[in-house]
């Protein structure tokens, strides 16, 4: 699998279900999976997550593009993401359905990303 083929792990507002996760991503993606992305904590931020390497788990889900849609999906997630203080990087990522682990790319926070407290959990949509 090259870097131009993998999917992505999302964990915040981009998951399905979550405010980002339509007015980005709709018509971009086909699967979308649950998936664990282990070796990290999630940090609350401005209105939005952050992982870093910990001890830990981040729940999310794992997407991959719609046919003909990857270079755009790319670029829609780096001009979202990079911003706002997370950079995109190449992680193991745990697919919940089958246990299965794959290389994806996920967007952890950056150097002086605006980390907030500890979720816990490792889940955005169980945070208190």
């Amino acid at each position: 699998m090259t870097p131009g083929d993998l999917p992505f792990f999302v964990y915040g507002t981009l998951r399905p279900g979550a405010y980002n996760h339509d007015r980005f991503l709709l018509g971009r993606t086909g699967a979308e999976e649950d998936a664990v992305l282990p070796g990290a904590l999630l940090h609350d931020g401005p209105g939005y997550p952050f992982a870093v390497p910990g001890e830990g788990r981040v729940a999310g889900a794992l997407l991959t593009a719609a046919p003909g849609r990857y270079g755009e999906l790319l670029g829609v997630l780096d001009r979202l993401e990079e911003p706002a203080g997370y950079e995109r990087v190449v992680r193991e990522v745990v697919r919940s359905g089958d246990g299965v682990c794959v290389p994806a790319w996920v967007y952890v926070a950056a150097p002086g990303a605006p980390l907030g407290p500890v979720i816990a959990s490792g889940d955005w949509f169980r945070r208190p």
